[in-house]
């Protein structure tokens, strides 16, 4: 169960803050965030050796995407298509809103079930599909939301029950500083119960994490940032994406 959080701003001068940890079965091959799909230059993202999409990335136009399996759906399933594939077709979008319509059109039951979330520096969706043909859109309101394999802020998860309180609670991370101290204490925590860096067990557990601030427009000359933990953020520190 990989868990996304989201700070969402209008009108502040970092209107969206990301975070997102990975979890992932050990033995699944991956690269950090680079430019690795020579068809599709503008992305940078992490790469799933395997199948040669991504759980996670930010396209030059500033629209991240990151894709998270629903309950029961872990890994691939024969005659269904890679998930990895999903955040790449929405970063092939300007802006959120016209990736998440376009994702919207989909077959859903070309793939297992997903959560999709795609944002950018005005707007954040949802898009949920539970194994359907359909695919669900929702807006993502101002505020803090968190999203594992569950539906989004659903305090029925014990791991969003946990945590979601202590992310509202906590100091917002300020880019400009650099300063993330409290988002990525909580990301690195490993204590039962439900913790967010998931020790390995059988195999599997948290594999890497992600940092994303995405600037409001008109800040001339500031970028967004993207700071990538290249292991287990408990363990790993988190450095800078060179892109």
């Amino acid at each position: 169960m990989c868990t996304v959080v989201i700070l969402h701003r209008p009108g502040h001068e970092w209107p969206l803050l990301l975070a997102a940890n990975r979890d992932e079965m050990a033995g699944r091959p991956w690269r950090p965030p680079a430019r690795h799909w020579p068809d599709r230059p503008q992305v940078v993202g992490g790469f799933d050796e395997d199948a040669g999409g991504t759980w996670l990335g930010i396209n030059d136009d500033g629209l991240v995407a990151a894709v998270l399996n629903r309950p029961h759906s872990l890994g691939p399933s024969p005659g269904k298509r890679s998930r990895g594939e999903l955040p790449l077709e929405a970063l092939e979008h300007a802006d959120a809103a016209e990736a998440a319509a376009a994702l919207a059109h989909l077959d859903g039951r070309a793939w297992r079930p997903f959560n999709l979330v795609v944002a950018d520096n005005r707007d954040v969706f949802w898009l949920r599909h539970d194994g359907g043909a359909d695919v669900e859109v929702r807006a993502v309101p101002a505020g803090v939301s968190m999203i594992t394999a569950n539906d989004r802020n659903d305090v029925d998860a014990p791991r969003i029950a946990r945590h979601l309180p202590r992310f509202r609670a906590a100091v917002a991370p300020d880019p400009d500083a650099g300063d993330w101290r409290a988002w990525t204490a909580l990301l690195a925590d490993d204590a039962p119960p439900h913790p967010l860096c998931l020790p390995r067990r059988n195999g599997f557990g948290t594999v890497c994490g992600s940092l994303l601030a995405l600037p409001a427009v008109g800040r001339e000359g500031v970028r967004p940032v993207h700071l990538f933990a290249p292991g287990p953020p408990c363990a790993a520190p988190y450095g800078p994406v060179a892109a």
